[in-house]
């Protein structure tokens, strides 16, 4: 193929050492990240006319305008500094993990005195212990309500003292041991809690083994509400374990079986749980981007990316085939396993590889069943881009699609919204408001407000690539605003299409970016510097998902609106006391939380904040 010059100056000068290589496409996309011991021989072996390259690599090359990189240390560096950009920035070439969200953990706050446990997709360094991913968050929420009945955690956020006079519903009920009150005390409780997580680690024969005993001795000594409740807890826990499958013997390693399924350029591999020489749960997960490239390509690429959100990583782990870079990912894990060895191999035979056989079996059936689901709900969402390509003269489906509506009463409390969908459905993690800065109260300019917001979202998409360069290495991006949207859409006429257009024209984005006004009054659709509208067919599927997302945009900002126009509403209510500016305003709703909370505080509490004086002022005008 024919290098551009610009391309060829920069191969020309790749350094033969070890690090990550970056490429995007014209529109300052990138596309794919690798990595390489040598990056000069590794990225100038793309261009070379080598008939080897598969159909997915010369698309890729192709699309390829500029080039960056990052040098590391070593090969490890190489590996992790890789995982971490692919996940930020998701490059459409790369395998990567299907959803684009964070998947949900269980989360018990051992950090504190009486221990909590949530659900929480963010894994974070704060002495709290995690346990998953899990696919599925109704999943979570389930397992919860089962461990809840058989060890009743707190879920209040009171101040636990032991001395409250009452304990609340849930301690009548048995979904709470009652800590408040000093039905338990703290060692008692954070036993509990530890034969929670135990439990969760697939290791329940201590936790068993302890409640015969507690319960035999609390019946011997006369106290038998107690050993009833044990006795109730006990079945519990023997009900759910003999329901695991029995794999191997109790001081088996504990393992994660792997085994994938493939179809039409998707992947599901299936994971099995073995915690104790037991079966004690599964999950599924579904890569994309993963056609023409190997097996072992693509189960490398989903241990990379799973375990680096793991919780926790096993003893060993049981492959339907080798990895590539083997020996590589194996010293990561070891890192990932608190320096202790991860032991990855292929069996050959006997109840591992019946294990490996049975996962890929159920991988195999879990993608026929999503794939069967997919086709009939995506069948639609399909037909509607496919329409919206046709209609606003498209080169491409607008895969990704952002709307922006401004919303206020009479110019108080203005905020603008923006909805994000991709692939036909909402990306609500994708969704952003904005507090307008330039309204006037009782002077509304809708015009204004909207070239606002978009300056600000096309700022942000900016900083976003400066970011993402090689000069930027270690600073964040917000993934809401580091892609540009394949079609926008303004909720408004002319007028607000016109303001999208100056803003788009002033970030040299006008042609890169396809921009639409939709008239509220006949849906009527308008393009710029164009007299004449659009009428969508009244029944055509890209009619309804153009209203779905202007409807949710103005959803969406209704909700900002009123959330803020509440707000301002409640601190007004202090700044009419006098003694009270926005300084000491903002001193109490941070320490009390609300104006209510303020309302019912004594004037004791009230002067830790502020003098004597207002905090008698302030009891006096709210009372």
């Amino acid at each position: 193929m024919e290098i551009s010059a610009h391309l060829q100056g920069i191969l020309d000068t790749l350094p033969t050492k070890p690090g990550c290589y970056i490429m995007k496409n014209a529109a300052g996309t990138i596309i794919y990240v690798g990595k390489a011991i040598n990056l000069k021989n590794r990225v100038r072996s793309y261009f070379h006319a080598d008939a080897s390259h598969d159909s997915k690599t010369r698309r890729l090359v192709r699309e390829i305008t500029h080039l960056e990189w990052i040098l590391v240390g070593s090969e490890l560096e190489a590996l992790i500094l890789e995982m971490n950009l692919i996940k930020r920035h998701r490059p459409k070439y790369n395998i990567r993990l299907k959803d684009d969200k964070r998947y949900p953990y269980i989360k018990v706050h051992w950090n504190e005195a009486y221990p909590r446990v949530t659900v929480t997709r963010l894994m974070e360094t704060d002495g709290a212990r995690y346990f998953g991913p899990y696919t599925s968050a109704w999943a979570v929420y389930q397992t919860l309500d089962v461990l809840r009945r058989i060890f009743p955690y707190l879920t209040c956020d009171r101040e636990i003292t032991g001395l409250d006079k009452r304990a609340c519903l849930y301690y009548d009920i048995k979904l709470c041991t009652g800590p408040c009150i000093g039905a338990v005390d703290q060692a008692g409780y954070r036993q509990m809690i530890s034969d929670l997580m135990d439990f969760l680690a697939g290791h329940s024969e201590t936790i068993v083994s302890r409640m015969q005993q507690e319960m035999e001795t609390a019946a011997e000594e006369l106290r038998f509400e107690k050993a009833a409740a044990l006795r109730d807890r006990l079945k519990a826990v023997q009900s759910i374990i003999e329901r695991q499958k029995v794999v191997f013997a109790a001081d088996y390693l504990d393992s994660d079986v792997l085994a994938m399924a493939r179809t039409d350029g998707e992947a599901c591999v299936q994971i099995f749980f073995i915690r104790g020489g037991k079966l004690i749960g599964r999950e599924y997960f579904i890569l994309e981007g993963t056609e023409e490239t190997t097996d072992s390509e693509v189960m490398t690429q989903f241990v990379q990316q799973f375990y680096a959100e793991a919780a926790s990583v096993p003893d060993q782990v049981m492959l339907p085939n080798q990895l590539e870079e083997a020996q590589i990912v194996s010293q990561w894990l070891r890192s990932k396993h608190g320096g202790k060895k991860v032991k990855m191999f292929v069996p050959k035979g006997g109840q591992p590889q019946e294990l490996v056989q049975m996962a890929a079996e159920n991988a195999t059936e879990t993608l026929q069943a999503l794939r069967a689901q997919w086709q009939a709900d995506t069948h639609k969402q399909e037909l509607a881009l496919a329409e919206l390509q046709s209609a606003f003269s498209l080169s491409q489906p607008p895969n990704r699609i952002e709307c922006y509506d401004v919303s206020h009463t009479q110019g108080v409390a203005t905020v603008g919204a923006m909805v994000v969908f991709e692939q036909g459905v909402p990306a609500k993690k994708m969704y952003r408001k904005f507090n307008i800065e330039s309204a006037s109260p009782g002077a509304p300019d809708d015009f204004a407000s909207m070239e606002e917001m978009l300056r600000r979202r096309f700022k942000r998409w900016q900083v976003s690539q400066e970011n993402s360069t090689p000069a930027a290495p270690g600073a964040k991006t917000d993934e809401s605003f580091a892609r540009l949207p394949d079609l926008l859409i303004v909720d408004g006429g002319k007028g607000q299409l016109s303001r999208a257009v100056k803003v788009l024209e002033d970030f040299g984005l006008f042609g890169k970016v396809p921009v639409v006004g939709l008239a509220k009054r006949e849906e009527e659709v308008f393009f710029p510097h164009k007299s004449e509208s659009l009428m969508l067919g009244r029944h055509s599927q890209g009619l309804y998902l153009v209203q779905r997302i202007r409807d949710e945009a103005h959803r969406f900002g209704i909700t900002a609106h009123r959330a803020r126009r509440t707000k301002q509403g409640l601190a007004s209510q202090l700044d009419s006391i006098p003694g009270v500016g926005p300084a000491r305003r903002k001193n109490l709703l941070r320490h009390f939380g609300s104006v209510d909370k303020i309302r019912v505080a004594s004037v004791t509490e009230l002067a830790e904040i502020v003098p004597l004086a207002v905090a008698e002022s302030l009891k006096a005008h709210l009372e």
